[in-house]
């Protein structure tokens, strides 16, 4: 980790050059050296945040913080259980602790290369896409999402903390998921982006933002000047355009540079269920990724790419020897060893399910058998048209239990088939034990088959409330291919 030291009045200043209140109690030239908001994590010299959540408020652990070496602390009203320690006061701790972080930790993205994209599917694979890319070129990246620690995007404090560790290991870049829990926490903040990205936008997280609406402007907050001066936008999807418009029709300080996708540039498609190739801007693109929803998640890393001072070349030479991403149209089974394709795969919404149950309809001319569910603990919506979606698209589907959460599996799977249609009943089957769910649909595999099994895809358990028990979808369907064979 790269050594900061800042004094608290430097912090102070920041948060008052963006506009935001705040009171120093004590000294204000007392230096620190990074941020947490985990009272048991403080290390001696760091500023300890302080955040009122909805379980538990972090004033109360001010303290615990300062026995365990915390310099000062950032509050939203002045603790008197801390001795002299100094308190940066402000409204609203969630509002000031990303630039204060930033402060804390240096500014590591005024220094990286630092690339955010959003959107409801597609973040992961192309946030991948775009690393590999970049290592490639010559370009030491780190990433930070869904496969690299419990929430796609970290919390503010540890957000800067890892850009300041992925710094000292000698990362010239970062790719980074934002997603809209992070965007509506206020968890970026403070990070400057070279380029920010928008892949596509469904239904999903409801149960935070309200609506779609809410949801599609909490997306949309990244793409502020504030956050970076370039946006690339995938303009082939509804809500991209309406994006690229509003970015468009801004001027002066609030103005962006702006790079729509809209695949016109692209010739001589070929897919198969473990790659890609097409033609782009003169350049032969092979990508070792299968699936038709990954053209799009490869063309708009390659117009990300295309905005950073990287060899373009080099960059694109590494695109067909990427590894599979974990859990996104990952093949676990294929046609030449086992007559049939099984893939695992993280979709879990409705759009996300839509667009993997067409890619596989695209790779077989037989039939396509999905293993699907919801969460429990979730948007509960989303359930019937979950339902309506795979028994569209799927000659064979079958309801089962995702990660119920403590809600019983049965009536979260009674939820999903309300959606479906009458003249698709005959379609769809329901087994709450999701490894039976499995083995039901291999069982039925006949060759040419495409077995998709959606929802969990790189989770390795499965949340059943009272215990969280070890599952992998792709372990279990190898288990249970061997089994059959």
């Amino acid at each position: 980790m790269i050594e900061t030291a800042v004094s608290l009045g430097a912090i102070a200043d920041r948060l008052r050059q963006l506009s935001i209140d705040v009171i120093v109690v004590g000294n204000p030239d007392v230096v620190v050296c990074g941020m947490t908001h985990d009272s048991r994590a403080v290390q001696p010299g760091q500023v300890f945040a302080c955040f009122r959540g909805d379980r538990s408020d972090g004033h109360r652990y001010g303290a615990q913080a300062v026995s365990n070496g915390a310099t000062a602390l950032l509050v939203d009203h002045e603790l008197s259980d801390v001795g002299d320690v100094p308190q940066l006061i402000v409204d609203d701790t969630r509002l000031a602790v990303g630039p204060a972080a930033a402060a804390a930790w240096g500014d590591p993205s005024e220094r990286l290369t630092t690339i955010g994209i959003t959107g409801t599917n597609g973040k992961t694979t192309t946030a991948q896409i775009v690393a590999s890319m970049l290592e490639n070129a010559g370009v030491p990246t780190g990433i930070i999402g869904t496969l690299h620690g419990p929430r796609t995007t970290p919390e503010a404090p540890d957000l800067h903390a890892a850009l300041a560790s992925f710094e000292s290991q000698g990362c010239r870049a970062v790719v980074m998921e934002v997603s809209s829990h992070a965007l509506e926490l206020h968890r970026v903040d403070g990070v400057f982006f070279d380029v920010v990205a928008f892949t596509n936008f469904g239904r999903d997280h409801l149960d935070l933002h309200g609506s779609p609406e809410a949801y599609f402007r909490a997306k949309s907050a990244l793409f502020t000047a504030s956050f970076s001066d370039v946006a690339v936008v995938n303009v082939v999807d509804t809500n991209g355009r309406l994006l690229a418009d509003t970015i468009s029709d801004r001027d002066g300080a609030d103005a962006m540079r702006l790079i729509r996708v809209t695949g016109a540039d692209v010739t001589d498609v070929v897919v198969d269920p473990a790659s890609h190739t097409y033609r782009w801007n003169g350049h032969d693109i092979a990508v070792g990724l299968g699936g038709h929803f990954n053209v799009a998640n490869s063309l708009l890393a390659l117009n990300i790419i295309d905005q950073i001072d990287v060899d373009l070349a080099a960059a694109i030479a590494g695109l067909s020897t990427l590894a599979a991403v974990p859990g996104r149209f990952e093949i676990v089974a294929d046609a030449h060893e086992h007559g049939f394709t099984v893939v695992v795969d993280y979709a879990h919404t409705p759009d996300g399910l839509e667009v993997l149950l067409s890619s596989a309809r695209q790779l077989t001319d037989n039939r396509v058998i999905a293993v699907f569910g919801c969460a429990g603990m979730r948007d509960v919506e989303k359930r019937p048209i979950m339902g309506e979606v795979a028994s569209r698209l799927a000659d064979r589907a079958i309801a089962t239990s995702d990660n119920p959460r403590g809600e019983d599996p049965e009536e979260i799977i009674n939820d999903v088939i309300g959606g479906v249609a009458g003249q698709y009943r005959s379609r769809v089957t329901t087994q709450p034990d999701r490894r039976l769910a499995i083995r039901e649909a291999i069982c039925l595999a006949q060759p040419g088959d495409v077995v998709v099994i959606a929802g969990k895809g790189h989770e390795s358990t499965q949340d059943l409330g009272d215990r969280v028990i070890d599952f992998d979808d792709r372990t279990i369907a190898r288990q249970e291919l061997q089994d059959a064979s």
